[in-house]
């Protein structure tokens, strides 16, 4: 009994032991890759590349050059940390002479070192160094710095999404960063409120243009979202004000335009800061009307007021709100491009306006060099 209680006792042990090591392989691995752990696997690896490329080297250095250390160094910036990267340096450092004493002077033998080598080596590794600096500052690894751009690109474009209209109505939007990049000043949040009957969508310009905005523009759109149908609707943009004027930013103003739209009855009130008037085709008539409501930037001073403007949308009636991104330019002043604008969303009367907002934006502002965007409601006929 006392053997068989022994055997027991080890056999836990051993699956103890074995439990801990899988747990702590597992942790290591997933650290790894997260970038919040030991980088010493990509260390070890680099470290025993740095003495095969010199074995190479000195057996034949027409094929395997000595500015091949420049690879591990390289890589070296990339993956590891400014600790271990100056470990990985001072090898390839050691390597680089015991390749430049075994080939002898460069005078005699072209395929030995070179004070060219040297020196493109040496600059590798300074533009490493500063790499690794700049990551470990901001703590995360260049293999999850794209995901973590794309999950933000990913996260203003859902919130950017509006919510499905009941039928007989249309809605679409399209936005346009600056420079042909990835994330925008300009953002849409929306949402169907009071049981679904009320569509409130917020259409917002935060100062700045591209990547320079696109920071604040993801924190404001996240603070918006969470605002928008928490508040009534004559609340939502002090609200908003308030909380930029918190965040106490050096460039910390934007524009905003809030619509409030019965879904049943077409009635809707327009609240601007600070922003460039929306835009109503009236069916029966064929003209534009412009709609202006008062009020001034936000998060420029405190207790600001915002006036509404009511309006109702009649069957084929459309409605359009924008940035100024797409109508005014240091060549063109805001009432220029509106013109320019209705001029060209008459094209799609006939059409419904199926398609139309990217189409409008390639028209009216395809080179500026500004964020863009463009949202247009209809009602169906």
């Amino acid at each position: 009994m006392a053997r068989r209680g022994g055997v027991d006792t080890h056999t836990a042990r051993w699956r103890k032991s074995a439990h801990r090591a899988r747990i702590a392989l597992r942790r290591s691995g997933v650290d790894y890759f997260r970038g919040d752990g030991a980088d010493w696997i990509a260390l070890a690896g680099l470290l025993l590349l740095v003495p095969a490329i010199t074995c190479a080297t000195l057996l034949d250095p027409v094929w395997f050059s000595p500015a091949l250390l420049a690879l591990p160094v390289i890589v070296g910036g990339l993956l590891l940390r400014p600790a271990r990267l100056l470990g990985l340096y001072a090898a390839a450092a050691t390597a680089l002479i015991v390749e430049s004493v075994r080939l002898g002077p460069y005078l005699r033998e072209p395929a030995a070192v070179t004070p060219g080598t040297v020196l493109t080596i040496a600059a590798c590794g300074f533009f490493g160094l500063v790499l690794a600096q700049f990551r470990a500052r901001v703590g995360v690894p260049w293999r999850r710095g794209g995901t973590m751009l794309f999950d933000l690109r990913e996260r203003i474009r859902v919130q950017s999404a509006l919510p499905r209209l009941p039928q007989g109505w249309h809605r679409e939007m399209a936005l346009r960063p600056a420079g042909g990049q990835s994330f925008s000043g300009d953002f849409v949040v929306a949402a169907r409120t009071n049981g679904g009957r009320t569509l409130e969508v917020v259409l917002t310009d935060v100062s700045g243009k591209g990547m320079d905005a696109a920071s604040r523009a993801l924190l404001l759109s996240g603070a918006f979202g969470g605002l928008l149908g928490s508040l009534p609707p004559h609340g939502f943009l002090p609200a908003a004000n308030g909380y930029l004027l918190r965040q106490d930013w050096d460039e910390g103003f934007a524009t905003s335009i809030h619509l409030v739209l019965d879904l049943d009855s077409g009635d809707y009130e327009l609240l601007s800061a600070g922003h460039p008037p929306a835009l109503q085709l009236h069916a029966g008539s064929g003209r534009w009307e412009e709609k202006a409501a008062e009020g001034p930037l936000l998060g420029v001073y405190d207790g600001a007021e915002f006036d509404a403007v009511k309006g109702s949308l009649a069957p084929s009636d459309v409605l359009m709100l924008f940035t100024d991104g797409l109508v005014e330019t240091s060549e063109q002043d805001l009432s220029e491009g509106i013109d320019r604008l209705t001029g060209e969303a008459d094209r799609y009367v006939a059409t419904g306006f199926e398609g139309a907002a990217w189409h409008l934006i390639e028209a009216c502002a395809k080179d500026v060099n500004d964020d863009r965007a463009l949202l247009l409601l209809s009602r169906r006929a």
